[in-house]
């Protein structure tokens, strides 16, 4: 019978994991996972744990969903792959045309990849592009947010702000122009969200005001900053974006990679935004789209950009980016039966209670002598331990309080993947108020043992 060690020993002589200090595996070695089914997954000795970060924000209806299990079978047993290039097939349209009815008005045109940051390269590319296509080449720069992540590819990383990631690699990026961050931990006492974030627009406001003729594009992740350790702002910030992009001439970016898909309680977090919501220039979408299933990412943007690259041949303007997996079939069928599952359960609706449960149940560590901050956005929710809660000092990194946490739901039957000191559930939508519950009480328990050391 194989068991954990049997795995463990196996995969340590040959795998490099990511975003991991293959050191640190000697003495907290990978947890080798054998099934899961729903919310749980369960490793070679038996042992059963709660997927309470969704395997990195992908997993939201259950792990071996079987609505999901039978639409890939069944596409299966048709085609399992074809090129995109001249050829197409039904479910690469049919997706296209769910996500075009669902996403913000406008955005009628879907270019296929196969990850995140792929997506946000499309973006990047394709804006510059159509500046150029339109006469514009003078348009070659980028405006982030400080505390921004947008990927680990080159281009996308360039257009983040996580030093974790980005400083090694310094010397192969282009430079953005950067903006701060509307990120409302950082509000002085009595200011509401609204007013700390429309007040951080005003050094936005200024970038555009002087860089506008010279830039491409605006991207920021709608409302939360997820890789940067969950930091969220209010909806006011993007109707002012939108706003001023427009008057500005500027392409806005909508990195909805892990927003998107009901994450912050709408099925999109631009839908937020004012009375109706925003429609941004491009809308880049993945990990969710396919419930955690297979890699698929996708690029949505407006006819407008569409119709700068229709062209004759002989003039060379068309848009040449592809990736061999581009709408890959399989893909395409589980994301249809992703959409098929929000519409059958009514889950941005059933997610309203799960999302006031997430917030009752850890109502009370909001009082923690060693927690900043609790904040929650829709499915969404951060904890985010301090050293010192009135001045909110930190605590030195290098201590890696977090990893005391993750350390002590795995003994809980709960998987707690910190981002450093930050603590954050985000699980799928199936999970039971009960376990809700439980990985509360877990977080709290491991906070205690965290900070007690």
């Amino acid at each position: 019978m194989t068991t954990n060690q049997d795995i463990i020993d196996r995969d340590l002589a040959v795998l490099w994991h990511p975003c991991t200090q293959m050191k640190d595996l000697a003495s907290l070695p990978p947890v080798p996972m054998r099934r899961g089914e729903g919310v749980w997954l369960e490793d070679f000795d038996g042992n059963r744990y709660i997927d309470a970060v969704s395997s990195w924000w992908v997993n939201i209806f259950g792990h071996a969903n079987p609505v999901i299990n039978a639409a890939i079978k069944t596409q299966l047993d048709q085609v399992e792959h074809v090129m995109m290039a001249g050829f197409t097939h039904e479910p690469a349209v049919a997706l296209a045309e769910r996500l075009v009815r669902i996403t913000p008005p406008g955005l009628n045109k879907v270019f296929y990849s196969d990850n995140g940051s792929a997506a946000v390269e499309v973006a990047l590319k394709m804006s510059f592009h159509y500046w150029r296509n339109t006469g514009h080449g003078e348009k070659t720069r980028f405006i982030n947010l400080t505390n921004s992540y947008h990927g680990e590819t080159l281009g996308a990383l360039a257009v983040g702000d996580v030093s974790l990631y980005k400083k090694t690699y310094e010397p192969l990026l282009l430079k953005p122009l950067t903006a701060r961050s509307p990120d409302c931990f950082h509000r002085e006492p009595g200011v509401s969200w609204a007013e700390h974030s429309r007040a951080c627009f005003a050094e936005m406001e200024a970038l555009l005001a002087e860089h506008a003729h010279e830039t491409c594009a605006v991207i920021v992740e709608p409302l939360v900053q997820c890789a940067g350790t969950m930091r969220m702002y209010d909806p006011v910030y993007l109707e002012l974006l939108r706003e001023a992009c427009t008057r500005y001439d500027v392409h806005l970016i909508a990195d909805e990679i892990a927003t998107g898909f009901g994450r912050t309680g709408t099925m999109f977090a631009c839908e937020q935004a004012g009375p109706n919501g925003i429609s941004p220039d491009f809308m880049c979408l993945s990990k969710g789209i396919t419930a955690g299933y297979l890699p698929l990412s996708v690029t949505l943007t407006s006819d407008t950009v569409y119709d700068a690259f229709y062209d004759d041949y002989e003039n060379l303007s068309a848009f040449l980016h592809s990736h061999s997996y581009t709408g890959n079939p399989l893909a395409c069928a589980a994301a249809i039966a992703t959409i098929d599952e929000f519409e059958r359960r009514d889950q941005i609706t059933a997610n309203q209670a799960l999302i006031q449960r997430m917030r009752d149940a850890t109502a009370h560590l909001v009082d923690h002598p060693h927690v900043a901050e609790v904040r929650q956005t829709g499915m969404i929710l951060a904890v985010e331990m301090v050293k010192d809660k009135a001045a909110r000092e930190p605590f030195d990194w290098r201590e890696r309080r977090g990893l005391a946490v993750y350390r002590h739901g795995l003994t809980r039957q709960a998987l707690l993947r910190p981002l450093g000191d930050t603590m954050y559930v985000m699980p799928p939508y199936v999970i039971t108020p009960e376990q809700i519950d439980h990985l509360a009480a877990t977080l709290s328990e491991g906070i205690d043992i965290a900070v007690s050391t």
